[in-house]
Order: C-alpha cells, then structure tokens, then sequence
C-alpha cells in the first residue's frame, strides 16, 4: 500500500502519479487503462483523479493481468462489479476464470514435462551413440555426461 494510502485510509482521491506509485505501474499503463474505459477519473481542471471505484478497478486489473487474463475478461468481471447480481456473481465468473485458467496451465505444465521426458531419451541415445564412437577413435576423450545447469 502507498504511503498515501496509509496515511489516509479514508482518503477519496488519488491523483496519478499516487496511484502509480501505489501499484508499481506507469503513468502510461494508468492512462492505457482510462483510454480502454476500464477507469474512468474525474477532472480537476486538467488533472486526472481517481476515486476509490477507479483505484478498485485498477487492483482488479492488475490483478487480472498477474493471473493471466485478458482484458476482455478483465471488462467483464468489472461490469460484474457494476450491474447485478453485483459481487456474487463477479466473484462466480471470477472463479469459473480461474479454473479455466488453471485447467490450461496444467496442460502446458503435461506438455512441458512430456517434452522433456522426449528430450532426455534424445539426448541419452545420442550420448550413448556419441560413446560408441568415441571408444572407436584413438586419443578421442569421452563427452561429459553432465547436462548444462544439473547438479553433478
């Protein structure tokens, strides 16, 4: 949380710069989000600033961001958060997101681990091939059988 927001837990605007700083993130990807409509500040004058309902959508944004959602996902859990049944079915959407989301990264986990069980049979028979030749040719050393960055 900013020192902003600590200091002034019942505080009703941010300005920016605060916001950034609150979140860790530019001015330019607060002002992307505005320009998407998915924050919508007040002006004072030229100033943007930002009450509590945009410094909540901007932590949902973020969120979503870090959990891997797009930004048309993101939209609808906001508009969720405005229209009923409000934050219950926000947080059901939210929740069939998340095991969509997971369902897909436990296959790309399946595809990885599949592709390195490939790779290690790759590689065990071509060191196993590179082993026979090498005992074939005089003075010829035999090739290490550690893999860059395992343990010895």
């Amino acid at each position: 949380m900013s020192e902003a927001a600590q200091e002034f837990p019942d505080r009703e605007t941010w300005s920016i710069a605060e916001l950034a700083a609150e979140f860790a993130v530019t001015l330019r990807t607060i002002r992307f989000y505005e320009d998407l409509g998915l924050i919508s500040p007040g002006r004072r004058g030229t100033q943007r600033v930002f009450g509590s309902r945009d410094r909540i959508r901007l932590k949902l944004i973020l969120r979503g961001r870090r959990l891997g959602m797009t930004l048309d996902e993101i939209r609808t859990i906001i508009d969720m958060y405005d229209a009923e049944p409000g934050e219950v079915g926000q947080l059901h959407y939210l929740l069939e997101q998340l095991d969509a989301r997971r369902a897909d990264l436990e296959e790309r986990r399946r595809d990885i681990e599949d592709s390195l069980i490939e790779l290690d049979r790759v590689e065990a028979k071509v060191r196993a091939d590179l082993a026979g030749l090498s005992s074939q040719l005089p003075g010829q050393h035999r090739p290490s059988r550690s893999r860059p960055g395992s343990a010895q």
